[in-house]
């Protein structure tokens, strides 16, 4: 008796393939939201001067290596679905607002520009959960928690604008 290693229901069932390859492409757009995120917060956590930007610093090197391990989640769960990673040369930059500032004690233009990328990974995620309801709770369920970092480091990162408003700084 030959075994059918196809599923025959969810997301990796036939009768979804359209399903699945729409979110595919929407974990792609998430992968790369991950990826683009960690070269400009490495880029953000070593241009800096200044003695107030040491705490900025430190909380970008952290986060760093969260998101690398969301680009590798959304990764794996990409080819888990029968998808494929994609290379650099699928790469398109869109993250302007985490572009490095003109000048290096412009802690604020970088403490904004973490409020804007993680921002707009919590409207993709909260998108992602939305759309896989019913549908892919294992995707579902990996993408709440990878949201819940990002809404602690949105967090994070509100508190320090706050600091800097109140001092007169932002």
């Amino acid at each position: 008796m030959a075994t059918d290693t196809t599923p025959r229901q969810g997301i990796l069932s036939e009768e979804m393939r359209a399903e699945r390859e729409e979110l595919i492409a929407l974990l792609t757009k998430a992968y790369w939201m991950e990826m683009e995120t960690v070269m400009s917060y490495i880029a953000n956590s070593i241009n800096p001067d200044g003695v107030r930007a040491q705490e900025i610093i430190e909380s970008l090197e952290e986060d760093i290596q969260e998101e690398l391990g969301h680009a590798r989640q959304f990764g794996t769960r990409i080819k888990e679905l029968y998808g494929v990673v994609p290379g650099s040369s699928d790469f398109q930059a869109e993250q302007t607002y985490l572009q490095p500032p003109d000048e290096q004690t412009d802690i604020v233009h970088v403490i904004k520009g973490v409020i804007e990328a993680e921002s707009g990974a919590i409207e993709h995620y909260n998108h992602i959960i939305e759309w896989t309801e019913g549908k892919d709770p294992v995707t579902q369920d990996m993408v709440i928690s990878i949201l819940r970092d990002e809404e602690g480091h949105r967090r994070l990162f509100e508190g320090f604008l706050r600091e800097y408003k109140a001092e007169g700084l932002a």
